[in-house]
């Protein structure tokens, strides 16, 4: 089958123009667990919260979005169990699930699965489409993210808000609208081929 033709199947996420087999998908899953842990070093902190703004969500959701669900939650739940295990790959270097911040990396395993299964029905080949995808992923790693934020922390929900929501708006906003270019224009020059 052609990667035309793979391309055009609905169904299909970019991780499925590459031949099929169960090494590939191994492949995938780690790979998108390495992209996630090596993103999560790019650590700027925020002054007044203990959520620094990293790269990670966004490589979650691009993960989640070219592998599609299945392989995407796969490869986010090795990246947060492996976190967990000792591999100091989030956010600076941590590691655990003793951090104030973990509740947004099991926000972003239930993200890349919605952004995966969006991806399954073509949210990643039209740039408003895909748009609405990324933002609807960031809401459900926030929708996680903040509210264990403030059990951990000892957060009023308003305090919660403020660290670890209010900052990061416009970062997320730039990261759709990256993601809105990205991913249809990959599209585009596949079908082109």
């Amino acid at each position: 089958m052609s990667t035309a033709t793979v391309g055009t199947r609905p169904g299909a996420v970019l991780a499925d123009l590459l031949p099929a087999s169960r090494v590939r998908d191994a492949a995938l899953v780690v790979g998108g667990a390495v992209l996630t842990g090596l993103a999560a070093q790019l650590s700027v902190p925020v002054p007044h919260s203990p959520v620094p703004v990293t790269g990670q969500t966004f490589a979650a959701l691009l993960v989640g979005t070219t592998l599609g669900a299945r392989r995407g939650f796969l490869s986010l739940a090795l990246y947060a169990l492996a976190g967990v295990a000792g591999v100091p790959w989030f956010a600076g270097g941590a590691s655990g699930a003793g951090m104030v911040s973990f509740g947004y990396v099991l926000g972003m395993l239930l993200a890349s699965a919605v952004v995966g299964a969006l991806a399954h029905r073509g949210a990643d080949r039209s740039p408003l489409r895909m748009a609405g995808t990324m933002i609807l992923g960031e809401a459900i790693i926030y929708a996680v993210g903040v509210p264990y934020l403030a059990v951990a922390a000892g957060m009023s929900a308003s305090a919660a808000v403020a660290a670890g929501l209010t900052p990061y708006l416009i970062g997320d906003a730039l990261k759709a609208a990256l993601a809105m270019g990205a991913l249809p224009t990959a599209w585009k020059l596949v079908s082109k081929r």
